[in-house]
């Protein structure tokens, strides 16, 4: 990314491995996003940083704490009882 980050939109982190939803998230996903954040501030840029993988609400604090303005939640989302509230709590983050 260091070549590039001063043109792209968007840095997408993927926090599973791809290919089925429910896995768990990866710890070291966290890390990750510190690290890109650190970068894109470095260097004056600010792409939207993304996560998409295990993100519940739990992971979806350390990830927005980290530094992703963006998140993906799948099976946490589909799975919950109330929705509406699931996702108006994970903005608030």
């Amino acid at each position: 990314l260091q070549d590039i980050i001063q043109d792209v939109y968007m840095v997408l982190i993927m926090s599973v491995n791809p290919g089925f939803g429910g896995q768990k998230f990866i710890p070291t996903t966290v890390s990750r996003v510190a690290a890109i954040k650190a970068e894109c501030n470095r260097r004056g840029v600010s792409p939207h940083i993304e996560v998409d993988g295990g993100i519940n609400t739990e992971t979806a604090s350390l990830c927005a704490q980290a530094g992703a303005s963006v998140l993906v939640m799948g099976s946490a989302f589909f799975k919950a009882q109330d929705r509406a509230a699931l996702a108006k709590q994970v903005r608030a983050l």
